[in-house]
């Protein structure tokens, strides 16, 4: 398409947050037109060869991923945003692991039921503490969920301090998805728990053919250099003692002994009415973990803004660099390449540093092009990156996230995840508008991509977030692609045939690079920093 070649003076001189039409000088317009589709089928190509067996962390594979982001960066000239002068951020991984001789029980004035692991109950390993005797009283809490911002409370009148929670995994139907998905998040369920003064979560399910999870693969976290856990899926604190599932039968028991019908508990949950109370029951639970450590890395460069004052802020593009390795084999491949997800992500990152580092005029702020280890095994990269970053952590005003862009049609409209939470709805809006991208509403909200990716850490941290994806609009005018996506998904997601074939549309990464560029561009250039909408639920949540 022909771009326009207009002044971007008066918008910055004007003191307004972000224009309500885009205009750009001819350099970003020059530098705009560089992208090229050949180089981001390139940096494909490499990252998702054979030779890097599915960069799984810890691997010499993901290894020699790092070392060609590195590389990357160094051939453009920018600068080292990591640890001590480098391009690396360490991140100490650690993969824990439950004993085979994990028990737990039920005690009743009936009197104690053992449960059978594998089958009744699992237990998640704990990361910090190898060896652990809980005997505590139970506490039924609904979804596990404190939200004033929408009026819920599962914990309203119900005391747990020193008791187990019991929960059901899920959220009111009434609850935005975004809201719905950031309330079911793991994390947030057991800081919630904590916050309560309870010391442990059993998850129970109302589904009486489901299984309880194999846990035999292990639970992933962080580990700080003090010996402790930086950042988990499963753990948040000390406080902490046990995370486990039971099953349908032994929830419902549960619930019986405290006069509670499951069918209507459930019903009532989904309607937004708690239904919590007290169980007169105590857990008996004693088991032991075993871990694994190993270092990974997260790589970061940087680009220094031109303004005295604006160049200690950062706006961060993030992608995740890291896969699933080597697995269960599909129709006898058994590297999980992870071309889309996330080679494209990290093409489209690196291209976007590229048209940075070739403008002569940089903008205000400055730029951090973020590469994150272990998005696969629970956003452990970006969740310690984000709470621990590089650079002073508020000074970070916006990370635009890219994680599997799924190129493969042309972008002809766009789903900004998470942009109506803040001020960057603007700025989304006036790139896409440039580039002839229509913007679209979720067309999966139920899927709750906006907590699934590494947006979601930054998020978590207070800082305005974004993560761009594929909207319906198609060529046929049918406004379908999700359906086309959900046919590629079931072929490819997560399977070893995700690696370089012919699903790639190039051009549609090429407008991707352009958008998302655009987007942190103008914020770049603002004169203020984005803001959470007023009584935004996620600004108000994790407002620091």
């Amino acid at each position: 398409m022909k771009f326009k070649s207009l002044l971007l003076g008066a918008l910055l001189a004007s003191g307004t947050s972000f224009a309500q039409s885009l205009t750009l000088d001819k350099e970003v317009t020059k530098q705009l037109h560089t992208v090229k589709p050949e180089a981001i089928k390139a940096h494909i190509q490499y990252l998702a060869d054979d030779k890097l067996k599915g960069r799984l962390p810890g691997t010499p594979g993901y290894q020699m991923a790092v070392d060609y982001v590195v590389q990357q960066f160094k051939k453009l000239g920018i600068q080292p945003g990591g640890e001590n002068g480098t391009y690396l951020q360490t991140v100490r991984l650690r993969k824990a692991f439950t004993g085979k001789d994990a028990t737990l029980s039920f005690s009743t004035g009936q009197g104690t039921k053992a449960l059978i692991p594998g089958v009744e109950f699992t237990v998640y390993p704990n990361p910090q503490n190898p060896a652990v005797t809980l005997e505590a009283p139970l506490a039924f809490a609904g979804y596990g969920i404190t939200a004033p911002e929408v009026g819920y409370d599962d914990y309203a009148n119900l005391d747990v301090k020193g008791k187990v929670v019991v929960i059901l995994r899920g959220a009111p139907k009434n609850f935005h998805s975004t809201i719905a998905a950031a309330s079911v998040n793991f994390s947030t369920i057991l800081q919630n728990a904590v916050d309560h003064g309870a010391v442990g979560v059993i998850i129970g399910n109302n589904n009486p053919k489901a299984r309880v999870p194999d846990l035999s693969r292990g639970a992933n976290s962080v580990m700080g250099a003090n010996g402790k856990v930086a950042a988990s899926g499963s753990f948040v604190s000390d406080q902490v003692k046990m995370l486990s599932y039971v099953n349908a039968a032994s929830f419902q028991t549960l619930l019986q002994g405290a006069g509670l019908d499951t069918a209507q508990v459930v019903a009532n949950l989904q309607k937004g009415t708690p239904n919590s109370a007290a169980l007169p029951a105590k857990v008996q639970a004693r088991f032991t973990s075993t871990y694994q450590d190993f270092d990974s890395y997260n790589v970061a460069g940087k680009i220094t803004g031109s303004d005295p004052t604006f160049r200690e802020e950062y706006v961060v593009h993030s992608a995740h660099l890291d896969h699933m390795g080597i697995s269960t084999p599909v129709k006898g491949d058994s590297i999980y390449n992870g071309a889309h997800d996330n080679a494209s992500g990290v093409a489209s990152v690196l291209e976007i540093a590229k048209v940075y580092s070739q403008l002569k005029q940089k903008p205000k702020r400055s730029l951090l092009f973020v590469l994150v280890t272990g998005e696969e095994m629970g956003l452990l990269g970006s969740q310690y990156f984000a709470k621990y970053p590089t650079v002073p952590k508020q000074k970070i005003v916006a990370d635009i996230n890219t994680d599997m862009p799924t190129i493969i049609a042309p972008l002809l409209s766009a789903v900004a995840l998470g942009a109506e939470h803040s001020s960057l709805k603007q700025p989304v809006a006036n790139a896409a508008g440039y580039l002839g991208i229509a913007v679209e509403a979720d067309p999966e909200p139920d899927q709750n991509r906006f907590v699934r990716s590494d947006q979601f850490s930054f998020v978590a941290q207070g800082i305005p977030a974004l993560h761009i994806k594929y909207g319906n609009k198609t060529k046929d005018g049918q406004n379908n692609l999700n359906k086309q996506v959900e046919v590629w998904r079931a072929s490819f997601y997560h399977k070893p045939q995700d690696e370089l074939n012919d699903s790639f549309d190039f051009e549609a990464g090429k407008r991707y690079v352009q958008l998302n560029f655009l987007i942190s561009y103008q914020v770049a250039q603002a004169t203020e920093r984005p803001t959470w909408n007023p009584n935004d639920f996620f600004g108000v949540r994790y407002k620091k």
